[in-house]
């Protein structure tokens, strides 16, 4: 074995031994992301196809005109549709967006959690009724979309979560089991066991140099543990061995 491939297999012995849970941790997570397809993460399988539902007119006319004697003013008005009835989402150069009912230009925002548990419901797939509501109001691992929200739970046999957030009455987020496992190995993956998400991190950077080194270190062994090596002291000894009268002829 040459002085290379000697150093080489000892390199690679030791940083693969060092390595080996989070190469293993590399492995298995990435399998699991190439059999789960991302919207089947994203329980998008499991939302509702919401028709295109237009605010009439002479609603959104007269809506506007009572929002404008009210003194509501904003950088953007939106008009939708919410719980089967005319809406304005109102959002200011600063600070939080707003809902009005256009109605009654009464703002209707933050939302109640039966409202959530409304909206939630109907975008779920099937007849299921919420489980369990719970107030948002920090980021979490699994959650970081607009705040405050709602959390809604479901018992359809994935656990699975939909979040709504309580200014603009928007599904902002679905989670489920399959999600959950899902986030827990991507923490794995790129070695950021708090946040979930930092995948530029030094600790990231020199694992994955090192994980370089033990590839490298493997292919320049790659020749010796075949047997080159030997096969090519073999030809040369007998190289050396050829009588020089034979080479003449």
């Amino acid at each position: 074995m040459s002085a290379a491939s000697r150093v080489s297999a000892k390199v690679h012995k030791w940083l693969a031994l060092l390595m080996a849970i989070q190469i293993l941790f590399w492995f298995v997570s990435g399998l699991f992301f190439a059999v789960f397809p991302i919207e089947r993460v994203r329980s998008e399988h499991m939302r509702v196809e919401q028709r295109a539902r237009p605010v009439p007119f002479d609603a959104a006319a007269d809506g506007l005109l009572r929002l404008g004697s009210s003194g509501i003013t904003g950088e953007k008005i939106e008009l939708r549709m919410l719980l089967d009835r005319p809406v304005a989402l109102v959002t200011p150069q600063e600070g939080r967006p707003q809902l009005f009912d256009l109605a009654t230009a009464q703002r209707v925002s933050p939302l109640s959690m039966n409202a959530a548990s409304r909206i939630a419901e109907a975008d779920h797939v099937g007849d299921l009724r919420a489980a369990r509501v719970e107030r948002v109001t920090d980021n979490t691992p699994e959650y970081r979309g607009a705040l405050p929200a709602w959390r809604v739970d479901f018992d359809d046999g994935a656990n699975r979560s939909l979040y709504v957030a309580a200014d603009t009455g928007a599904v902002t987020a679905r989670r489920s089991t399959l999600w959950r496992v899902y986030d827990f190995l991507w923490s794995l993956h790129i070695m950021d066991w708090r946040e979930h998400e930092n995948f530029n991190s030094p600790l990231l950077i020199v694992t994955t140099a090192l994980g370089l080194i033990v590839i490298v270190t493997g292919i320049v062994m790659f020749p010796a543990r075949l047997g080159y090596n030997r096969w090519r002291r073999r030809r040369r000894r007998a190289g050396a061995g050829t009588p020089k009268s034979a080479l003449a002829e």
